[in-house]
């Protein structure tokens, strides 16, 4: 990419620090519409150059970011949304915080990798809708578990009849929850049936044994429609199924092993997968006892599972039909 010149932004719930690294120049403005039309005509009048030529960069905040991330993109402009993790690495030791020196930093970053850079693409308003439903309904369940143990451990250690009333608003509260769990359901089915593309992405991913609906959900949300990974191995890294070696010259041999760095929910999701693969699809479970009668560890068979799984969601999706059970065709 042929960029002249980057912009760091720090972003925060009502302002962004920016800084423009070449120039060397720093300014604030507010975290709404008229800030970013501030923004952008202070940027192309001190640096005189095409919006082609000029990157901005900042990190992924949610909701704090979402509406920068809107304005930059139906404007042309080309940004990146930098991970947290990423940019804390990048930044070296730091001591103290401050949103204009982070701004520095974070054009910095954006200065080295200029040349191998690919901008971000925003994810379509369904696929959007999708992951803030998904993600309000993943608290939901976590909420509703919650209220389900207390209940439970009250039943055991006190009498119902002389604590009616807490009994009776734990029950309510697990029932409402229930209720808007089902209307989150619901709403993300019609999401799912109402777009052609999705709808059909969605049927090829449950066409595989052991792969459930929220599964497929969340494949689709966090992949954005399957664009955002070009193979099945970069997702496997991403939700850290993938294998990595540790070892270093003849003192450290260390075993090879996933790392922890990964989206514990999407490695949470295929964990669940495989244990039900080996439960209802014959293929996965003749496998699964082979490699075990081999001596091999139960982790290491259930990890490569995983990585069966995903790779033929890849490739169900690549393919675009429906996968096929070939064991059923061996007589």
């Amino acid at each position: 990419m042929n960029f002249k010149e980057t912009i760091g932004i720090d972003v925060s719930k009502s302002t962004i620090d920016v800084r423009l690294h070449c120039k060397n120049l720093i300014n604030e403005f507010a975290n709404n519409q008229s800030g970013y039309k501030r923004l952008i005509q202070w940027v192309l009048s001190s640096t005189k150059l095409k919006k082609d030529t000029v990157l901005f960069a900042f990190e992924h905040t949610g909701l704090y970011s979402y509406r920068l991330s809107v304005y930059l993109s139906e404007h042309n402009f080309r940004y990146i949304l930098i991970p947290g993790l990423e940019l804390r690495r990048s930044m070296g030791i730091a001591r103290g915080k401050d949103d204009q020196i982070d701004a520095g930093k974070i054009a910095l970053y954006a200065y080295r990798r200029k040349d191998e850079i690919t901008p971000y693409e925003l994810p379509s308003n369904e696929i959007t809708k999708i992951k803030r439903l998904l993600s309000l309904r993943e608290r939901l369940v976590k909420q509703k578990a919650g209220y389900e143990v207390t209940l439970k451990e009250n039943k055991q250690f006190i009498r119902k009849n002389d604590n009616l009333v807490l009994f009776k608003v734990l029950e309510k509260m697990i029932v409402e929850l229930k209720k808007q769990i089902d209307i989150l359901n619901q709403e993300l089915s019609n999401h799912i049936s109402n777009d052609d593309h999705l709808k059909k992405i969605y049927e090829l991913i449950t066409s595989i044994k052991g792969i459930g609906p929220q599964t497929a959900l969340f494949m689709i949300a966090f992949t954005n429609g399957f664009t955002r990974f070009e193979n099945w191995r970069k997702f496997a890294c991403y939700s850290g199924i993938a294998p990595f070696p540790h070892q270093s010259g003849i003192s450290i041999k260390g075993r090879t092993k996933v790392s922890h760095l990964a989206n514990k929910k999407m490695k949470s999701l295929l964990s669940s997968c495989a244990s039900t693969a080996i439960l209802c699809n014959p293929e996965m479970k003749q496998y699964y006892e082979r490699r075990l009668a081999e001596g091999k560890n139960k982790m290491c068979v259930l990890n490569n599972i995983r990585n069966k799984l995903l790779a033929r969601i890849f490739a169900v999706i690549n393919r675009g039909t429906p996968y096929v059970n070939t064991l059923g065709y061996i007589n």
